[in-house]
């Protein structure tokens, strides 16, 4: 299967919302659908967003992509999207929800470093064990490098759990491109980067 990945864009929040609507994902109740907002350039410590139903976080998630605030890619397959992958500014998303809940020993970067981190991945049931969060992480790392990016970091649990749990994919996966191993997270996760001059060509 030929699988296209596009940068998410404002035109695309259909797409994108579409996607979120349709795919389970999480515990698999509709009420309880993420829409990804939690991770973001937002500032929730100052906003105080209120995302109690699955209808405000659906609002938000199409607010926050055409402000710019939620971006990454999504994986398509004849014309519909599969698979969403959330990457953005490390630097910009340190006020949002889950990062000031879980990843406050995760340490800042200098002023002059630009690193993108990749907080999530959303993959279709029916195209799981594809390869397509592979072919995302592969899209993020060539175009943070071409973006002027120093390094991307992922944070991945150290032992696999379930695909519910693992939504930041699994440890393995980044290991093959090069990742290296860092400090643990608050939730147990591993911090995982990669240093853009290192990055794996295939």
């Amino acid at each position: 299967m030929e699988f296209e990945i596009k940068k998410l864009t404002p035109e695309l929040a259909e797409d994108y919302l579409r996607f979120f609507d349709e795919t389970p994902h999480d515990d698999g109740i509709d009420e309880h659908k993420c829409y990804c907002i939690c991770w973001s350039s937002a500032d929730h410590a100052t906003e105080h967003p209120d995302f109690s139903t699955v209808e405000k976080r659906r609002e938000a998630a199409g607010r926050y992509i055409r402000e710019g605030k939620l971006q990454g890619y999504l994986a398509y397959l004849d014309g519909r999207p599969v698979g969403w992958c959330n990457a953005n500014t490390k630097g910009d998303c340190l006020r949002c929800e889950s990062w000031l809940r879980s990843m406050g020993d995760v340490p800042v970067d200098a002023p002059d470093m630009k690193v993108k981190s990749v907080f999530c991945f959303v993959i279709a049931p029916q195209f799981q064990r594809e390869g397509i969060a592979t072919k995302l992480l592969e899209r993020v790392c060539s175009d943070a490098r071409a973006e002027g990016y120093s390094a991307v970091e992922g944070y991945p649990r150290r032992k696999f759990i379930s695909i519910a749990e693992d939504f930041m994919g699994p440890a393995a996966m980044y290991e093959r491109m090069g990742f290296r191993r860092g400090g643990l997270c608050r939730d147990g996760s591993v911090a995982m980067r990669l240093e853009l001059g290192k990055l794996k060509e295939n």
